[in-house]
């Protein structure tokens, strides 16, 4: 059973048949999906949705639903997940989130990642985790490298699922060891 995860401000749970509604407006938001294909019909929102809680009750960590405390506002996800396409970091597990707008600007994204890395290495032992996202992407790129994750542009790709003339096909590549983590955590570092 996944964990439920709280910060001073958030709630990382499990999905509910409520969170449907409020996820499907930020998927079809066309700001929150700029560094995406499209954004997302109603259909496969709740797809997403279903998938996420079913990796959550499989694996004990994935994609949480992201909600705040003073308020019981669903806001989005954020959490931990297996890249379901081969590229030369792969395996891995990877940090991601996605928040509606009203959320940005609050360091929502950062505390809830942080969160879901103190669970992936504490309780799941992972060595290291990656994030990703498109070039350009900067409020994501900020929040990894608030999160202590290091960029080698070395490292970069271009995205295997898009064409590879496609303007977000290159992608940026982020990575944070443990002991990086530990000692950032224990404030020796960063």
């Amino acid at each position: 059973m996944a964990a439920q995860l709280r910060t001073e401000r958030l709630v990382l749970r499990r999905w509910r048949a409520e969170d449907d509604e409020p996820f499907a407006a930020l998927n079809s938001d066309p700001e929150v999906m700029r560094f995406f294909l499209s954004p997302l019909t109603r259909s496969e929102s709740d797809a997403l949705a279903e998938r996420a809680d079913a990796a959550l009750a499989r694996d004990g960590f994935g994609l949480w639903a992201v909600e705040v405390v003073a308020t019981g506002a669903f806001i989005g996800f954020t959490g931990l997940s297996v890249p379901g396409f081969e590229a030369h970091f792969t395996p891995a597990v990877e940090v991601g989130w996605r928040l509606a707008r009203p959320a940005w600007g609050h360091g929502y994204a950062t505390e809830a990642a942080t969160a879901a890395l103190d669970h992936g290495f504490g309780a799941h032992g992972l060595e290291a985790v990656v994030s990703f996202t498109a070039e350009g992407n900067l409020r994501s790129r900020a929040v990894m490298e608030r999160l202590g994750m290091e960029h080698d542009p070395s490292d970069d790709f271009v995205h295997p699922r898009l064409p590879s003339e496609h303007p977000l096909a290159p992608h940026v590549l982020y990575r944070l060891g443990y002991a990086t983590w530990q000692s950032r955590r224990a404030g020796t570092c960063g």
